[in-house]
C-alpha cells in the first residue's frame, strides 16, 4: 500500500463517550497509510487517563481505552492531519474548566480542546476533519465556521449555523471545504476517511 502519510502524525481528539468503532478504524486506517495516530484528551495532571466509550445496547460490555497524550500539551502544527471525534467527544472537550464551575461566557475560548482545533484551523496546510457532533468544538470560536461549507448530524445543526457556517446536505454525507472535510455521522467512515486522505494528497501535490 502506498504509504503516502509516513512520517506523519495525526491527532485524533478523544474523551468519554467516544465510539469504539470509530476510534479503531482511524488507527487501521490512516496507519495503514504510514501514519503515526496519537489519540489526546484532557489527563487532568496524570501521566495517563483511561476514558469509556458509548454504550448502544443493553448488557454491552463498556469499551475504554487509555489515553497518554493531553491536548494542552500538544501544538496542532506538529500534526499532518488534526480530527475531533463524532458523538459527545466535542461537547466534553469545550466544557470550561475547571470541571464543575459556573463557568464564564469570557472563557468560551479556554478550554485547551477549543484552542487546539482554532489552532489547527488557522493552518491551512493542515487537514481538518469532524464528524457526526464533532463540529461543536469549533463553536466557540464562531469566525472560523463562518463561510465555511459543512455537514453535520442535525443534533448540532442549529449551533453550526448560528456560529454561520453553510450547511450543505450533500448525499454523499460528506462536504469537502478546502481543508476542512466534515461528515454527517459516524455510519459515513469509509467516504470520510477517503476524503480526508485525497484532501491531504491535493494540499500536499501544490507545487
Amino acid at each position: 500500500m502506498n504509504k503516502i502519510l509516513e512520517g506523519k502524525k495525526i491527532a485524533v481528539l478523544v474523551e468519554t463517550e467516544y465510539i469504539e468503532s470509530e476510534v479503531k478504524y482511524y488507527k487501521e486506517y490512516f496507519t495503514s497509510y504510514g501514519a503515526e495516530v496519537e489519540f489526546m484528551t484532557y489527563l487532568w495532571g496524570k501521566p495517563e487517563r483511561t476514558i469509556v466509550g458509548d454504550v448502544t445496547e443493553e448488557n454491552q460490555t463498556i469499551p475504554s481505552m487509555v489515553v497518554k497524550k493531553d491536548i494542552a500539551d500538544c501544538n496542532p502544527n506538529d500534526y499532518a492531519i488534526v480530527l475531533t471525534a463524532a458523538n459527545y467527544v466535542a461537547c466534553r472537550l469545550r466544557e470550561i474548566p475547571p470541571m464543575g464551575s459556573l463557568g464564564d461566557a469570557s472563557l468560551l475560548r479556554s478550554p485547551a480542546a477549543v484552542r487546539f482545533m482554532a489552532g489547527a484551523m488557522m493552518n491551512p496546510q493542515i487537514v481538518k476533519g469532524a464528524l457526526c457532533h464533532a463540529l461543536w468544538i469549533l463553536t466557540p470560536v464562531p469566525e472560523l465556521l463562518m463561510g465555511r461549507k459543512v455537514i453535520c448530524h442535525t443534533v448540532v445543526l442549529a449551533d453550526v449555523i448560528n456560529a454561520g457556517g453553510i450547511y450543505v446536505p450533500d448525499k454523499s454525507h460528506v462536504v469537502v471545504d478546502k481543508d476542512l472535510v466534515t461528515g454527517r455521522s459516524a455510519a459515513d467512515l469509509e467516504i470520510y476517511c477517503e476524503s480526508i486522505l485525497a484532501t491531504y494528497r491535493r494540499i500536499n501535490s501544490r507545487g
